[in-house]
């Protein structure tokens, strides 16, 4: 039988399994990384705007904007690459400054930060720290047509030109990764991240509103805030990003902040949608390892692929180390509610970003059998309504023999649909 390595955390789970019974979904990117070369011209073709060296003038200041370390967008080898150009092209090392995107996320350790620009970056240009409770730190810029109130982060403002690196990937409600996400909700006030998050929720259905989702951009109210959110700031380049199951870059569009990252997704969509003709009582899926399963605020989204492809009460044997516990100590509060629906109702009587991801996790929780692999205490995983299993052949043991299943190695890195000529629903 074949043999399937399933990422969790920083190893492995080995799984020889039934190519009769169970259909792998997704495989590993099979195109090689981009050498610097490689990346080089795609920055001096970009789409619908002018080079770099173009855009910015002797004298200016540069701040780049990068992800945290919960996202794998190849960014050490991109931000390198230029800080290099803008050095080459006369601007000075103390005019440049990186930023960290970490929204309401925690800080960025020191340690991550040469992971993810590289030692030789880190050491060399000043890096700043986002954080969204700091008022000292944030400035307002107005409000959207809605009433949202536009506040981030002054460093946007502070300096002449603002560059963005991001990855391109599915978001379970915000469409995609990347692009405009870097700015809002990356450096968003707390206030900003969570009145645009709150519109991915319907309070009056008490779910996920209507065109809000995974690969969906028109008409998806939340990217709109976003998008409306970024254009009081605009940055004056953007990095799209594609990487591998190793975290780096196979494909890269830059250039125009909307077009590149449009085109980005398009891309991405069409080489990361699969089609099933039916949905199975079993499904196995990994987060794709660390950071992807860094705590279970991430990790969740893999359960939304899963869920995609899992039949109304079957079982999802789930793979997520989480190392660094839940994600937010007060996660775990909003799984007091007796069901999904009243976790529903207190959260449109006091919304917060997270107790929308609780909720999503306990409607998951409540739809299908979930049983997780993970160093979560049993005494959490309770409260969240899953069943932890001591290991991966744990998770196994009673599912029905010659059941029928699939198994997703790389988590919310594939979006799945049924095939519209199927009777399945």
């Amino acid at each position: 039988m074949p043999k399937i390595r399933l990422k969790y955390g920083k190893s492995h789970v080995s799984f020889d399994y039934d190519e009769n019974r169970f259909t792998v979904l997704g495989k590993p990117e099979t195109r090689a990384a981009l050498s610097d070369v490689e990346i080089g011209e795609r920055l001096d073709n970009p789409i619908e705007s002018k080079q770099l060296e173009e855009i910015v003038q002797l004298g200016e200041s540069v701040l780049i904007v990068v992800p945290d370390a919960t996202r794998q967008t190849a960014s050490g080898q991109i931000v390198n690459l230029i800080v290099r150009r803008l050095i080459a092209n006369g601007t000075m090392p103390f005019d440049i400054r990186i930023i960290f995107a970490t929204g309401i996320h925690r800080r960025v350790t020191d340690a991550e930060k040469q992971t993810i620009l590289t030692q030789f970056i880190a050491q060399r240009i000043k890096t700043l720290d986002h954080n969204a409770r700091d008022l000292a730190q944030i400035v307002r810029l107005g409000e959207t047509a809605s009433g949202i109130p536009i506040e981030l982060n002054r460093a946007l403002i502070e300096h002449d030109r603002v560059i963005i690196v991001g990855g391109i990937s599915f978001h379970y409600f915000a469409g995609f990764t990347g692009g405009r996400k870097l700015i809002c909700p990356g450096l968003a006030s707390t206030r900003t991240v969570s009145e645009t998050h709150r519109l991915a929720f319907d309070c009056e259905t008490k779910s996920r509103r209507e065109a809000v989702g995974a690969g969906l951009l028109n008409g998806n109210a939340v990217h709109e805030a976003f998008t409306e959110v970024v254009e009081k700031v605009p940055p004056h380049f953007a990095v799209n990003a594609i990487v591998d199951d190793k975290g780096e870059a196979v494909d890269l569009f830059g250039g125009d902040w909307r077009v590149a990252h449009k085109k980005a997704c398009e891309f991405y969509a069409a080489r990361h949608t699969i089609e099933i003709a039916e949905k199975r009582e079993l499904v196995i899926i990994s987060c794709g390892g660390f950071p992807h399963d860094t705590n279970m605020i991430q990790a969740h989204k893999a359960l939304e692929t899963a869920s995609q492809a899992c039949t109304e009460g079957g079982t999802i044997i789930f793979l997520a180390e989480c190392s660094e516990g839940t994600g937010r100590r007060d996660f775990l509060d909003w799984f007091a509610a007796d069901d999904s629906e009243r976790l529903a109702e207190k959260l449109c009587k006091n919304y917060q970003v997270n107790g929308q991801t609780a909720w999503s996790l306990l409607r998951k929780a409540e739809r299908f059998n979930i049983r997780i692999v993970t160093s979560l205490p049993e005494s959490e995983t309770r409260l969240m309504r899953v069943s932890k299993r001591g290991d991966f052949n744990g998770a196994l043991s009673g599912v029905i023999e010659n059941t029928k299943g699939y198994i997703l190695p790389f988590g919310a890195k594939f979006l799945i649909k049924i095939t519209r000529d199927s009777a399945v629903v």
